[in-house]
């Protein structure tokens, strides 16, 4: 017997919504929604997966990969922007913000064990996919205890794309409260660009002072861009050589 699956039948629309965003009149074999259940969501195309956020057709899923560029620009793109792509509107906008800020959360979850860092890839595989994306400049700090292993991931500071303002209290804060040993810094600089800043610079070495005076030490600062990092203790700036 066959199966026909429309917009409704799946709940991806309720009666009385606008049908323009209803999901294209495929055998039921041939739709997402069938394909993720049977084979999962990883053989879907990333138009098909905003077909299903949005409950649109994958023509619009392409409109949208194709305003944006790719998936890291959409995850940065706020509501009015999503609203302005043919066939979405601000409903479905939001929708995929909310998708992304799930995902975001989900990358931000601690594991079932504390991480180790035992380098500045390990601190950048935890903190690069979220702070990449961010539009404003922000600061956090990784807690490390005697096994550089991570006790917390505190947001110190979070201001505009061209002002930084950083209390040094604040910055050891949690590592004071907590008895920690080391600490590890990390901003992202929105222009894409982790090249270091003389005021990054400045910053680094001051902590790395201060910490010295608490008996905690910066094991390192990262500057975090589009996808990309760089360590300012590889670099020897800010530190002593």
């Amino acid at each position: 017997m066959g199966v026909r699956m429309d917009a409704q039948q799946m709940g991806l629309w309720a009666p009385g919504e606008p049908t323009r965003l209803q999901l294209r009149e495929l055998p039921a074999v041939e739709q997402p929604l069938y394909r993720l259940a049977r084979l999962g969501p990883g053989v879907l195309s990333n138009a098909e997966l905003i077909e299903l956020i949005v409950g649109a057709s994958e023509s619009v899923g392409r409109e949208v990969l194709a305003r944006f560029g790719d998936l890291a620009s959409l995850a940065r793109a706020n509501l009015a922007e999503l609203a302005e792509v043919r066939g979405l509107g601000t409903v479905s906008g939001a929708r995929i913000q909310a998708a992304v800020e799930l995902g975001r959360r989900l990358a931000a979850l601690p594991g079932s064990e504390a991480m180790q860092i035992r380098s500045p890839a390990d601190a950048a595989s935890l903190l690069v996919p979220t702070m990449s994306l961010q539009e404003q400049e922000t600061l956090r700090v990784l807690v490390l205890d005697t096994r550089s292993r991570v006790l917390a991931d505190v947001l110190v500071y979070r201001g505009s794309v061209n002002r930084t303002e950083v209390r040094l209290a604040e910055v050891f804060r949690e590592a004071i409260r907590r008895n920690a040993p080391g600490i590890l810094l990390a901003h992202n600089h929105p222009s894409g660009d982790p090249t270091p800043s003389p005021e990054d610079v400045q910053i680094t070495r001051q902590a790395v002072e201060v910490g010295a005076l608490l008996g905690i030490e910066v094991m390192d600062h990262l500057v975090i861009g589009q996808g990309c990092w760089v360590s300012l203790r590889e670099r020897s700036l800010g530190f002593s050589k």
